[in-house]
């Protein structure tokens, strides 16, 4: 805002998505945000998977496998917590559409060297926009719980490598992680 109370950009009524000068599609013409229209898009069957790590501490690791962590069973937990993740995308990413979601799956792989674990997360829906970003979240606060239910005892464990393993349907088809 300029000290007058009034924006510093120009301010357009024109929401039309379609006259996008960016290949960024989160952008109109004028550079401004707005939400994509997916109203002409076809309803096709939507997958997507993403995976992400939390290394930490042996000790921590072997905690969680012992299922002895003082706040309860922290995959389980961490699984539910994934699962309601992606179920609220929308509701974190600003520009995302809410989806009906017909399938969300988070597994977990314990890893010892370094001590680690991934989580893996699919989503699935049958719509008009990909469930990319549900994979994502689902991966990212799954991990996140972990750090959560483990911190009192390793607060330096860290969480890397969120991103995208594959995506299938819609327009732009098949990607594959290399």
């Amino acid at each position: 805002m300029t000290p007058s109370n009034t924006p510093s950009h120009p301010v357009s009524a024109d929401t039309d998505s379609t006259a996008s000068a960016s290949p960024l599609t989160h952008f109109d013409a004028q550079g401004q945000a707005h939400m994509v229209d997916v109203a002409a898009k076809a309803h096709t069957h939507r997958v997507a998977m993403a995976e992400g790590f939390i290394t930490m501490e042996p000790a921590t690791l072997a905690l969680i496998q012992s299922g002895s962590a003082k706040k309860g069973d922290v995959l389980g937990i961490a699984r539910i917590a994934g699962i309601q993740g992606a179920k609220r995308t929308s509701e974190l990413i600003p520009l995302c559409h809410p989806i009906a979601l017909t399938r969300v799956a988070v597994e977990f792989d314990v890893l010892p060297d370094p001590p680690s674990v991934r989580c893996r997360a699919t989503a699935e829906c049958t719509g008009q926009t990909g469930v990319e970003m549900e994979a994502l979240t689902a991966t990212s606060v799954a991990l996140l719980t972990i750090y959560d239910m483990c911190k009192a005892v390793d607060r330096g464990m860290t969480v890397n490598g969120v991103r995208l393993l594959e995506k299938r349907g819609g327009k732009s088809g098949h990607f594959v992680a290399e």
